[in-house]
């Protein structure tokens, strides 16, 4: 059974995330070596996206997962990039490419979004953040189309080995150093906390097969320091 409780309160996460919103890019890359972009074309490769289609990406951030799949589903499809944090949305906005995806200011538990109307719903760094992973799931579930795809793609604690070493060691140890030197230490020891709350990949895995998930399946993605989880909308289309 999956754990119901991820994220910490849900206004301090907002407001952290405002905190943080200058920093946030650097700091990923700098987490995690710059690997971090391989581990969003692996979501997206995953997501099968086609021209034309309708795509969510649920706690969008500064948006790098919401613009990739927009270069791919082009000018007939749609993208649209959720977000709590009003300063983590300014920096997607201003992105370059910024204007090809509508970025909706929301609470991922209570979207302002109809049944059913998405084709594929993307999540990258987020779910760990949400306060209830299972309503967050079935959330996500009720704006999928039948037969529409559920792409979830977070950091993960190994189960052993060296890479159980190193995520200790870089993730407990050496990211909150990284945080204090930003100035953002409240911020960057929290991921070391939501990391631990997070649920085993296997837990997360039920936890969509709870929801309404067909064909569900997960992988480890290189360096073994996240997973991509992969579901099917029950249902035809």
């Amino acid at each position: 059974m999956a754990p119901k409780a991820a994220g910490a309160d849900p206004a301090a996460v907002r407001t952290m995330f405002d905190r943080i919103a200058p920093v946030y890019d650097l700091m990923n890359t700098l987490m995690t070596a710059g690997i971090d972009g391989r581990w969003r074309r692996a979501a997206l490769a995953a997501a099968a996206l086609r021209p034309g289609d309708r795509v969510l990406d649920v706690a969008t951030g500064t948006g790098k997962l919401a613009l990739g799949a927009a270069r791919v589903v082009g000018a007939g499809g749609e993208v649209v990039g959720v977000d709590a944090s009003a300063r983590m949305l300014a920096r997607a906005r201003a992105r370059r490419a910024g204007a090809r995806v509508r970025w909706m200011e929301a609470d991922a538990m209570a979207m302002p979004v109809d049944d059913r109307y998405f084709d594929v719903v993307t999540v990258g760094f987020g779910l760990r953040n949400l306060p209830d992973i299972d309503a967050a799931v079935r959330e996500m579930a009720r704006v999928l189309r039948p037969g529409g795809r559920l792409v979830v793609l977070e950091i993960a604690e190994p189960p052993g080995g060296v890479e159980r070493i190193l995520f200790a060691t870089w993730f407990r140890r050496l990211v909150p150093f990284l945080g204090r030197l930003a100035g953002r230490r409240g911020a960057y020891a929290y991921l070391p906390e939501s990391l631990r709350r997070y649920p085993r990949p296997d837990a997360v895995a039920a936890c969509m097969a709870a929801a309404g998930f067909e064909a569900v399946a997960w992988r480890w993605l290189p360096t073994r320091l996240a997973t991509l989880h992969v579901g099917r909308r029950a249902g035809s289309s």
